[in-house]
């Protein structure tokens, strides 16, 4: 893509924590630029700085304080939405949008288990974008819808890909502790956390065991996904950590390997984003902590060359029950939110479905 082009891209409920951190990653990409900040009716003609409460570190980036919120509908002036809605309003607004033409590259649920739409990670099964041909011609939609998976999801089955692809994944048996921004702002109350481990989210595992690691790690045919065969046995829990999702995982594969074996594919693991050097795919991808008490959330869930976009792994070992188990860590609301979002429209335009209209210049930053 020519450096000195622009895509213009809008936020959908950029007023949420979701859409700061959409607003916060877009500042000085290379490749899109911010046209369009939308919001509830009930905030719409606002100005951002008065109906937005800016949560991040760091303040409101300036250019855009002053930004006029428009309505979630067809009339924005921008070739890509990136949508930070809740499940149920993003049903209909995702759809609208869809059918008017534009491209839509959503953290929401509302549409990750639909057959026609990819549930992408890029560097795990960047060939379901083969499924946007399909889910035009099916619903008559000028544009499309890509999603990204679960925050949870998303390090379990990053961390799981290479493994799979070199030894077969049987069965899974994970643990999770997650944090607290995982529930949204204000989230679980205080009083409920502080010296306490939540044991139960809702829909948390139901996703993990039997909606997004077989879809993910599925084949496409070129006509759908066939799910993956395997089984994932799964315990959530929200823990007092603001920010990452550590998963305690064990794993029985088809062809048994060594933990050597395990060390070695991750450490070669150079997936497609990284090689066409797309500018939100971390280097590594994953990430292997050799320390015996690693990875931790404070200390490991900004590692790599994009803050929070890397996947870091740990404490391997052999399992008695399964082949072996280790430790995976994500940041929630970057890599397992706002930025894969990120990453799947920064592939999207290393395919073609998105092209530059006017040129600009800009660098990248992004200091969460």
């Amino acid at each position: 893509m020519n450096s000195q082009s622009k895509i213009r891209v809008g936020v959908l409920g950029a007023t949420g924590a979701v859409g700061q951190r959409f607003v916060q990653m877009l500042q000085g990409h290379p490749w899109f630029e911010i046209s369009a900040l939308c919001a509830s009716q009930r905030n719409v003609g606002k100005r951002y700085v008065d109906a937005c409460n800016w949560l991040l570190r760091g303040d409101m980036p300036d250019p855009l304080r002053g930004c006029v919120l428009q309505e979630m509908a067809p009339g924005i002036d921008c070739q890509l939405v990136f949508s930070a809605l809740p499940g149920g309003p993003a049903r209909s607004i995702e759809a609208e949008l869809a059918a008017a033409g534009y491209i839509v590259c959503s953290n929401a649920s509302a549409y990750r288990y639909e057959p026609d739409v990819p549930l992408l990670i890029p560097e795990v099964n960047p060939e379901h974008v083969g499924l946007i041909d399909a889910q035009r011609r099916q619903r008559g939609w000028q544009g499309f819808i890509v999603t990204n998976p679960n925050c949870s999801t998303t390090h379990l089955v990053s961390a799981l890909h290479p493994l799979h692809e070199a030894f077969g994944v049987e069965k899974v048996f994970v643990v999770t502790m997650q944090a607290v921004s995982g529930a949204g702002y204000p989230g679980v109350p205080s009083m409920d956390v502080i010296d306490n481990v939540i044991p139960f989210i809702d829909a948390e595992e139901e996703k993990m065991e039997r909606r997004e690691p077989q879809k993910l790690l599925g084949r496409f045919d070129g006509r759908g996904v066939q799910l993956a065969d395997f089984v994932v046995s799964a315990h959530c829990n929200r823990v007092p950590v603001r920010n990452s999702h550590l998963a305690a995982i064990s794993v029985a594969f088809a062809r048994r390997p060594g933990l050597e074996d395990a060390r070695q594919v991750w450490a070669e693991y150079d997936p497609l984003p990284q090689r066409l050097g797309l500018p939100s795919a971390p280097r590594p991808a994953i990430l292997y902590r050799a320390e015996t008490d690693r990875p931790q959330p404070r200390m490991d869930r900004l590692s790599g060359s994009i803050p929070g976009m890397t996947t870091v792994v740990g404490r391997l070992r052999a399992d008695p029950l399964f082949h072996m188990k280790f430790l995976a860590l994500g940041h929630n609301t970057i890599r397992g939110a706002a930025g894969g979002s990120l990453l799947n429209a920064e592939f999207l335009v290393s395919q073609g479905y998105l092209k530059a209209e006017r040129p600009r210049r800009a660098l990248y930053r992004f200091s969460p």
